[in-house]
């Protein structure tokens, strides 16, 4: 955090806080946010249940989520000084082909809609800091710190109690204005701003996130057991995947967005065109044994400031394996487990055997 200055406005009162709050959402809007709130910094209720949530092993192999102790709980203590939290929001919906035709065609490659264009985080990162800059133009120095999935904070808890939505079923959150396709970045700041109202829950008697997952992963309204879902196996799981669950995945590589796709709310999803995140690389209608070619000099270079580099070139042969196991037997799908039949990588080579399995020429 910036060092804690006194703050001073050269031109408004500098304990008109409400109006500074005001101000604050104003500027998010012209730094291409869609939504903006102030929440407080206690999330005991919230604490409660990520402990029990990794005291179950919910969490699988993602250790960082317990390796901070208090601090992903407590602002406070992640940037000493923290006394508020501006919350924004940035819409992504809208991106790459119609994905229900994708899911349908098992020859071709289902990506979550966030990862088809360039990386979200860099670009929300700038803005933030620049919405930061902004503020600091207008009152003066003040201590701060900009993040967006980058340290140990609890995102949609802290969006929810500014007021930009609630935590639905599928854990994901929801705006009633909106819906569930936008990105979440923060700024900790040590000014006693006016805190937002929570959002309140609208899910209902609804349970369409549920009953879609394929992998059964949302084990009861707003519990997810990480280890069956899509999106921490292809993108977080390192190693073999269960081969109990490696059919249930189907043709998705990169993520899964089939609990947002059926929310109702996501009716009121607002469509952006934003250059950042336009596809790349034909990813929405990209086929299996397309990608499946490329080498490691092409996906580094494709994936040159996408979040799909995040994966790893292995990883991502080891994904595209298990869908061509879930792909109709056809001439490309055959010849392209066969091309890596033989694999160098023992984790790659197993899928592809499973996969030809599958087709009935292991």
């Amino acid at each position: 955090m910036q060092p804690t200055a006194s703050i001073s406005a050269p031109t408004s009162n500098p304990t008109d806080y409400p109006r500074l709050a005001r101000e604050i959402k104003a500027m998010a809007r012209a730094h291409g946010f869609q939504r903006c709130g102030i929440a407080g910094i206690q999330l005991d209720d919230d604490a409660a249940h990520l402990r029990e949530w990794i005291a179950q092993g919910r969490h699988g192999s993602m250790a960082w989520m317990d390796r901070h102790g208090e601090s992903r709980t407590r602002p406070e203590l992640l940037i000493p000084g923290t006394v508020r939290v501006i919350s924004v929001g940035m819409d992504y919906s809208g991106v790459g082909a119609e994905p229900w035709a994708t899911l349908a065609n098992g020859e071709r490659a289902y990506v979550a809609r966030y990862a088809l264009g360039r990386d979200y985080h860099k670009l929300m990162r700038r803005r933030l800091q620049s919405l930061a800059d902004s503020i600091a133009a207008s009152v003066g120095s003040f201590g701060h710190r900009v993040f967006v999935d980058s340290a140990p904070v609890l995102e949609r808890a802290l969006a929810r109690n500014a007021g930009l939505g609630w935590i639905g079923k599928h854990t994901c959150l929801i705006d009633s204005g909106g819906g569930s396709w936008f990105f979440l970045g923060e700024i900790y700041v040590d000014m006693p701003l006016p805190v937002d109202e929570p959002a309140s829950a609208h899910c209902g008697t609804c349970t369409r996130c549920i009953d879609i997952c394929p992998t059964q992963a949302i084990t009861a309204p707003y519990q997810l057991d990480a280890r069956r879902c899509i999106s921490y196996l292809t993108i977080e799981h390192e190693g073999p995947i269960d081969p109990e669950l490696r059919p249930l995945i189907g043709n998705r590589i990169f993520g899964c967005d089939d609990c947002q796709l059926v929310c109702p709310w996501n009716k009121f999803a607002r469509t952006t065109d934003e250059p950042d995140f336009r596809v790349r690389n034909n990813l929405d209608q990209a086929t299996l044994a397309d990608l499946f070619a490329w080498t490691e000099e092409e996906f580094m270079q494709r994936t040159e400031g996408s979040a799909i580099r995040r994966s790893g070139y292995a990883r991502w042969l080891r994904n595209i394996a298990v869908a061509l196991g879930n792909a109709p037997t056809t001439p490309d799908v055959v010849a392209a487990l066969e091309s890596r039949r033989e694999s160098d990588d023992p984790v790659v080579r197993e899928h592809v055997h499973w996969a030809l399995e599958r087709h009935g020429l292991a």
